[in-house]
């Protein structure tokens, strides 16, 4: 008897909704993917369409973290696989962060 878990991944891969939710999984998992530095300063707000987007303090984080747009998503594919997130859009944050 198959566990539930994998009924559900497999009905959800045949209704073609298994790479939407690996997206989300990129919002929880968006801290252990790119490190503590970039954590602090940059959080996976939502995914949509294939674009996790994350907010950023300021606009020198949100240039920073543009050039390093292919290596993050690189690791974002390394630890959820390829085809789970196909952009990131940074945005700034409005009124900075909780610290």
């Amino acid at each position: 008897m198959r566990r539930l878990g994998e009924a559900l991944s497999g009905a959800l891969r045949t209704m073609g909704l298994d790479e939407g939710l690996r997206g989300w999984d990129a919002v929880s998992e968006w801290a252990e993917a790119v490190g503590p530095q970039i954590a602090r300063r940059a959080r996976a707000r939502r995914f949509h369409d294939g674009i996790l987007w994350v907010e950023v303090d300021g606009s020198v984080w949100l240039h920073q973290l543009t050039m390093l747009k292919r290596d993050l998503l690189r690791r974002i594919h390394e630890r959820l696989g390829a085809g789970s997130v196909r952009d990131l859009k940074f945005i700034n944050s409005r009124g900075g962060t909780q610290r």
